[in-house]
């Protein structure tokens, strides 16, 4: 017997001028601001969000238990990796550029300028501050 499963597809459509923007959760830097676009990231599964972050924001050395996959949408940040803040030892993202960071790799990010980033990642997302 053949059986045919049809599968609902849902598109995901997002207007830049709709999103709602919230505070971000106390491991963002102050004035950090949040828009989850898809999923839900404190559950199992894919989500996207966006990260607006403002002039000279830092966010100190963290890690995540899952893979960041980071979008520059505006704006530039500065990456490193370890356990202190050092800007000589960090690379810079411009907007369009793209970057992952690995599972359980301490990095910190400083934000000159104000910026928007977009993640993509898979859920439950944790940050797990290192100070």
């Amino acid at each position: 017997m053949l059986m045919i499963v049809s599968a609902l597809l849902f598109a995901i459509q997002v207007h830049a001028k709709s999103i709602v923007w919230k505070q971000g959760p106390p491991t963002m830097p102050k004035g950090a601001r949040i828009a989850v676009l898809e999923g839900d990231p404190s559950k199992s599964g894919i989500f996207t969000l966006r990260i607006k972050f403002p002039a000279g924001a830092i966010v100190g050395p963290h890690w995540h238990p899952r893979p960041e996959r980071v979008t520059l949408l505006s704006g530039r940040v500065m990456v490193g990796f370890g356990d202190v803040v050092d800007t000589s030892k960090t690379k810079t993202f411009h907007a369009g550029d793209f970057y992952v960071n690995p599972p359980d790799v301490h990095h910190f990010v400083v934000v000159p300028v104000e910026t928007v980033v977009q993640v993509t990642g898979e859920g439950p997302w944790e940050t797990h501050l290192l100070e």
